[in-house]
């Protein structure tokens, strides 16, 4: 069985959001798969997606706070600046942590660790809404 859809998200503060069970709740057919994949690419430069912790929200501060220490957003050499100073900075660590995720099913559920969840990493100061497309496969 094959399955895709988009999923959007509303807009969200720059920063890490737990989004799992968004996700699980937007593709219904999830729970109808005794084993399969779910593919998430997400499609913008400026966000990420990652399986992290999924009980602390500090961790999703923390990693936060490390990346804007990291990348600031008036390092003199970013040439890509016409769309403000957060913009350059978000398309790195969009790179860095990546926008997609593939995740095992596993008896109509995502097969997580106890402590994973699926962050979406808003990387801008105002991003927007963000949009997905969910590609489910399996039997």
């Amino acid at each position: 069985m094959w399955d895709q859809q988009e999923i959007r998200l509303a807009p969200r503060s720059r920063g890490f959001h737990l989004i799992t069970e968004e996700i699980v709740g937007s593709v219904p057919r999830l729970s109808t798969l005794k084993r399969g994949l779910l593919h998430l690419q997400l499609l913008h430069t400026s966000a990420s997606l990652t399986l992290n912790e999924n009980a602390d929200p500090d961790v999703r501060h923390d990693m936060d706070a490390f990346l804007r220490d990291r990348i600031p957003g008036d390092l003199p050499y970013f040439r890509h600046t016409m769309e403000g100073p957060d913009d350059m900075p978000a398309h790195i660590a969009a790179s860095l942590f990546g926008t997609q995720l593939t995740l095992a099913v596993r008896d109509g559920r995502l097969a997580l660790g106890t402590w994973q969840g699926i962050w979406l990493g808003e990387h801008r100061d105002h991003g927007g809404p963000r949009r997905l497309i969910a590609t489910l496969n399996g039997e």
